[in-house]
């Protein structure tokens, strides 16, 4: 019974998220140094913005395919306004999102920690930043092909 158990807990783990816990800046900044023992790929993103949503499918096919490497991690950080979380919700299910999604609402501070990600940062999106072992390895301003995300997750998977 004990095994039944765990079993269905992971798979409902590996579900799509049904709730998008939304943060601040300082929440994030604390979620990113609490996985400082791997690759974090962090992708900034939103419902309404095009390329944004062009690069998602390559980001779920690459995510499947190191979710089990335990030296692995991937966090969607969604810019959709807090009044929009259902959207983001319908949207994650739509799209089959797989990766942990956050809401980050904190717009009205963009001009705050916008640069603290990242100096050369003008605020579009997507972006999307890599940690390893909690230090900032590579900043990707724009779309991502899948190619690209792939080789530089190679390049840096510890």
């Amino acid at each position: 019974m004990k095994i039944l158990f765990l079993m269905l807990c992971f798979t409902i783990s590996k579900a799509q998220q049904t709730k998008v816990p939304s943060m601040k800046y300082e929440e994030l900044e604390k979620r990113i140094q609490q996985e400082n023992d791997k690759l974090l790929v962090v992708n900034f993103w939103s419902t309404t913005c095009a390329p944004c949503v062009k690069e998602l499918p390559h980001f779920m096919e690459i995510h499947k395919k190191y979710t089990d490497n335990p030296k692995f991690k991937m966090i969607l950080v969604s810019l959709d306004r807090l009044v929009d979380k259902e959207r983001v919700i319908k949207f994650i299910k739509n799209k089959n999102l797989t990766a942990e999604v956050f809401l980050l609402d904190d717009i009205k501070r963009m001009n705050t920690w916008i640069p603290r990600f990242e100096k050369s940062w003008d605020g579009n999106i997507p972006v999307t930043i890599f940690y390893k072992n909690g230090e900032k390895v590579y900043f990707n301003d724009g779309e991502m092909s899948k190619e690209g995300l792939e080789k530089t997750i190679v390049k840096n998977l510890p």
